[in-house]
């Protein structure tokens, strides 16, 4: 499933956000997918461009340290994907929780939106998880999700 080079592993992870709204969430988890080694992929539309001073000042020089893949629509990102390749979606709605997934070395953990999550009918052609909100309320913000689910599949592969 790897496209890395023969010998290389390739990325832990792949990090998706589909038609991402705020900069400074997409810099948070641009430091994020760094300091894992995941890469990470971008859906457009954004709500936010990547020269804004908002997406630089989140990111800081962790950028350096990203594959950043950049994909005109989910047709276009669909394309890029290898034969064999898991897309996990993150939603509310979900019932499965992000802990019992069985994580794999490059699989795809996707995220809709700020403001409105995974379009229904993407989420409901993907496995959806989700992760727990025992204090109820609104959903968490987008990074802090990323972070929780990536760490959370980075344990269950690398077995920190």
């Amino acid at each position: 499933m790897s496209d890395a080079a023969p010998g290389k592993e390739g990325p832990l992870l792949r990090v998706v956000l589909f038609e991402p709204e705020k900069a400074g969430n997409v810099g948070n988890v641009a430091r994020t997918c760094a300091v894992l080694g995941a890469d990470l992929h971008l859906i457009r539309p954004f709500g936010f461009h990547l020269h804004d001073r908002e997406f630089r000042r989140a990111v800081m020089d962790y950028l350096e340290g990203v594959t950043l893949h950049e994909h005109a629509s989910w047709t276009a990102f669909q394309g890029t994907l290898g034969a064999g390749a898991r897309v996990w979606a993150f939603s509310t709605h979900a019932t499965d929780l992000h802990t019992r997934a069985g994580f794999r070395r490059g699989d795809y953990l996707l995220f809709g939106p700020e403001s409105r999550g995974l379009p229904v009918w993407l989420r409901d052609a993907l496995p959806k998880l989700k992760l727990p909100q025992p204090g109820g309320g609104r959903s968490l913000n987008l990074s802090v999700a990323a972070g929780v689910a990536a760490f959370e599949a980075g344990r269950q592969i690398e077995g920190w």
